[in-house]
């Protein structure tokens, strides 16, 4: 139960709700946290979110911190 977090802008993207495997190779190849909610939950979700291991920083004993420009608010710009 690792919070996934976004080290670019701090926010939370969830809890891991499942992996991707190569079968071939047996590595890790990404982490899956699920989509938000569309109205405060009651009328579904989004897709999940699919995050590539490339993208991951660091996983610590509570928390995986990665690293994209993908999940940024593009709403919010510093001034």
């Amino acid at each position: 139960m690792k919070e996934v977090i976004n080290v670019l802008d701090g926010k939370r993207l969830g809890t891991i709700t499942d992996i991707e495997i190569d079968t071939d190779t047996g590595r890790l190849t990404a982490i899956v946290v699920p989509g938000t909610g569309k109205f405060l939950g009651l009328f579904g979700r989004n897709e999940d979110v699919v995050i590539p291991w490339e993208k991951i920083n660091k996983i610590g004993s509570d928390v995986i911190l990665i690293e994209s420009s993908f999940f940024t608010d593009t709403r919010t710009i510093a001034k």
